[in-house]
C-alpha cells in the first residue's frame, strides 16, 4: 500500500491544485510581486509605498538655480507569512484498498474546496482597509427599476480621482450581482461590447475599464456590535473622518468593521467603522470615507449588515505565497509541495499514519495586506 500512495500522491497534489485554482479566484487578481521575497512562517516583507515628488520651474543661466530640493519620504506596508492552514481527511486501510483511485480524489476536492474559500475569503476581508464606498446597502448592483451599470462607472471614478492606473482594475462581485450584470444591454449587446463572446459564455470579461469577475465567497456582512436606536450627539462637518453618538457608552454598542447609515433626511449615507471609542455619554466613530454630508444632533445612525462587493486596482492588495518543506524527518512520512503555474499558489500534502488509519493534510502558506487602500472601493449591496 505504501508503494501505491506514494505513486498517487503527485495526482492527489495535482488534483488538488486544479480544485485550489478553480475556487480560489481572489490570489490572481492581486498583487503577487513579492511572492521570491518570502521565506518562511513568520518572515515580513516590506512593501514600499512611493511619496509624492515636487515639481518646481527651471531658468536656464550659467549658475545652477538655487532650489527646494525634494524629501523623499516613502512609506511601505508589511505583508507577514503568518497565514498557515491545513485541511485534513482520514481513511481506513480498507477504504485505501478498495477506492485509491475513487474516494481519495473526492475527499482531496472537498478538502481542498475548504482550504480555498479561507485563502480567498481572507484576500476578500481586505476591504475593511479600503477607503472607498459606492452602492446601497439592500440593493444588489445593478437592480432597480432601472437597472443600470451607474455603480461600477461610479467606482470607476473613484479610482480615476485616486490616481489609480487605468490597466489591471478589477470588479468582483457576488452570483446574484453577476446575473443582474449579465442582463444589462452594456454586456449583452455586440453594439455595446464589441463582441458576443462574453454572453454567449456567460461571462462578462473586459468592460467599462474593469476586468470582471465573480466570486462565491462573497458573502452578507454580520454585524458585532449592539447598537439600536441610537443617534447623533454632536455636529460633525463634511469631510471629517467621525462620526459622535449619545444614548450608551456601554462596551461593543459599536464596534470596528461593522458598517453604519447616518440618515439624513431622507437620505442614507454609508460608512465603514475603523474604530469605535466609548465615550461619556456615548461613542466616538472613526469610520471611513469621509463624511459626505454633515452630521446634525439626533440623525439616526444604525448598524446594517451590507454584501461587499468589490473594485480595485491590483496595487492595492498584495499577496504572498511560499511552498512549505518537503522533508518528512526521517518519520516515514510521505510530504510533497507543488506550485500552481497558473495560480501561482503553493500547496502541500501529507500523508501519514495515525491511530491505524491513514491522514492525508494539505496545508497552504500565505500572507496579505491592503498596500494602497485608496485603490480600494466597496460596491455595497
Amino acid at each position: 500500500m505504501a508503494q501505491s500512495l506514494t505513486e498517487v500522491t503527485p495526482k492527489l497534489l495535482a488534483q488538488g491544485l486544479m480544485a485550489l485554482r478553480t475556487n480560489c479566484v481572489m490570489p490572481r487578481l492581486v498583487n503577487r510581486d513579492y511572492d521570491n521575497m518570502a521565506a518562511q512562517k513568520g518572515a515580513t516583507i516590506d512593501v514600499p509605498i512611493p511619496s509624492a515628488v515636487d515639481v518646481q520651474s527651471v531658468t536656464a543661466g550659467q549658475n545652477p538655480a538655487s532650489s527646494t530640493k525634494t524629501e523623499l519620504n516613502p512609506t511601505s506596508v508589511a505583508i507577514k507569512l503568518d497565514n498557515w492552514y491545513e485541511a485534513s481527511f482520514y481513511l481506513s486501510d480498507k477504504e485505501i484498498m478498495d477506492s485509491i483511485s475513487g474516494i481519495i480524489p473526492m475527499q482531496a476536492s472537498e478538502a481542498i474546496s475548504a482550504l480555498a474559500d479561507k485563502v480567498d475569503k481572507d484576500i476578500l476581508d481586505q476591504y475593511k482597509n479600503m477607503e472607498n464606498i459606492v452602492g446601497t446597502v439592500g440593493q444588489t448592483p445593478f437592480s432597480g427599476t432601472s437597472p443600470s451599470p451607474a455603480v461600477a462607472l461610479e467606482a470607476g471614478q473613484v479610482l480615476s480621482e485616486k490616481k489609480a492606473p487605468k490597466n489591471n482594475r478589477r470588479i468582483v462581485i457576488d452570483p446574484e450581482a453577476e446575473a443582474n450584470a449579465l442582463g444589462l444591454q452594456a454586456f449583452q449587446y455586440a453594439s455595446y461590447a464589441g463582441s458576443v463572446e462574453g454572453i454567449r459564455e456567460g461571462e462578462i470579461n473586459r468592460k467599462l475599464g474593469f476586468d470582471w469577475h465573480m466570486d462565491q465567497n462573497i458573502s452578507k456582512t454580520t454585524k458585532t456590535g449592539t447598537a439600536s436606536g441610537q443617534s447623533v450627539r454632536t455636529v460633525d462637518t463634511i469631510g471629517a473622518t467621525r462620526i459622535r453618538t449619545k444614548t450608551s457608552g456601554a462596551a461593543n454598542v459599536f464596534v470596528a468593521g461593522d458598517f453604519v447609515n447616518h440618515t439624513r433626511g431622507t437620505n442614507k449615507y454609508t460608512y465603514l467603522i475603523t474604530k469605535a471609542s466609548p465615550v461619556t455619554g456615548g461613542y466616538t466613530l472613526d469610520v471611513t470615507p469621509p463624511l459626505r454630508v454633515a452630521t446634525v444632533v439626533n440623525d439616526y445612525i444604525t448598524i446594517v449588515e451590507p454584501v461587499v462587493n468589490l473594485a480595485f486596482h491590483r496595487d492595492a492588495i498584495a499577496f504572498v505565497t511560499r511552498p512549505l518543506e518537503d522533508e518528512g524527518n526521517g518519520l516515514g512520512n510521505i510530504i510533497q509541495s507543488q506550485v500552481d503555474p497558473v495560480s501561482g499558489l503553493a500547496l502541500r500534502l501529507e500523508i501519514s499514519r495515525e491511530y491505524k488509519r491513514t491522514r492525508f493534510s494539505y496545508d497552504v502558506l500565505y500572507g496579505v495586506a491592503t498596500v494602497r487602500p485608496e485603490f480600494g472601493v466597496m460596491i455595497l449591496g
